[in-house]
């Protein structure tokens, strides 16, 4: 436990302190429910990303089995140009939010390729655009989590460790002015006893 001086300022100090902890400390809480709302429904939306790329590419594999073909490439047919994010605020937590993507689609002849080809790149373009939404719903979750484990750190401080001391040193100091208070008080009754008992044996004297 921190040390604190005994004495009225530092009790009016630790006053205005608890004061203001109470008053922050339920705005952390209720920042904290709703980040951890939001990092269920950030969990949520990454695992529904996680189900579409699932299904996508159980459908592709079926519906398009001649990508077993290694006569045939279609390697390098779509790439990712270029990804332009926004940014959201969540309860005070920014989180990055897919804005647009471009693609980069590879000339290929159609004489050259068989006519699945092209049913293949629209299925990539969609398992390409899937990887990148995932990739963004993960750092997302990362971030609002973070987020939570902060303000929850914060919480605790405040709940477990500044309020509580606080209170015991308000409790420490003025238990220590009571104390004061009293010897103050029983000193000046025997000041007074004294001068009195001094001043009646000058009296009894000159009698």
């Amino acid at each position: 436990m921190s040390q604190v001086a005994l004495n009225k300022s530092a009790l009016n100090q630790e006053k205005r302190s608890l004061k203001t902890y109470n008053r922050y400390l339920p705005a952390l809480e209720l920042k904290r429910q709703q980040l951890m709302i939001e990092r269920k429904k950030a969990e949520q939306a990454l695992r529904d990303a996680e189900q579409r790329v699932a299904e996508l590419r159980s459908i592709v594999k079926e519906a398009i089995p001649m990508l077993a073909c290694k006569e045939i490439s279609v390697n390098n047919l779509i790439k990712v140009h270029n990804v332009t994010l926004d940014t959201q605020n969540i309860v005070g937590c920014k989180v990055p939010v897919i804005k647009d993507i471009d693609f980069e689609l590879t000339p290929y002849s159609y004489l050259a390729r068989p006519h699945w080809v092209d049913s293949v790149v629209r299925q990539l373009k969609e398992m390409v655009r899937l990887r990148v939404e995932l990739s963004v719903f993960q750092k997302r979750y990362e971030l609002i989590s973070h987020a939570t484990r902060v303000t929850s750190q914060r919480v605790n401080l405040f709940s477990k460790v500044l309020i509580p001391q606080t209170k015991e040193n308000i409790r420490r100091i003025g238990i220590y002015l009571s104390d004061q208070d009293r010897a103050a008080v029983m000193n000046a009754k025997l000041s007074k006893q004294k001068v009195l008992a001094q001043q009646a044996k000058q009296q009894g004297g000159q009698a």
